[in-house]
């Protein structure tokens, strides 16, 4: 899986996956926190984290 979200939202991000993903088996998985160097919402042309922020359809 692989998922983009805002600074704002890694922690609760990773809490929830963790919370959901967690049997204690060995297999969980883990989770890689990377920087993005830039990110384009194609419909807007909204760049970096506005283009990671939710938008109203």
């Amino acid at each position: 899986m692989k998922i983009a979200v805002s600074e704002t939202f890694v922690d609760v991000t990773i809490n929830a996956i963790c919370q959901a993903a967690q049997t204690g088996d060995v297999g969980d998985g883990k989770i890689f926190v990377q920087p993005l160097d830039h990110v384009v919402r194609i419909r807007t042309n909204e760049l970096d984290n506005s283009a990671l922020t939710p938008v109203d359809h």
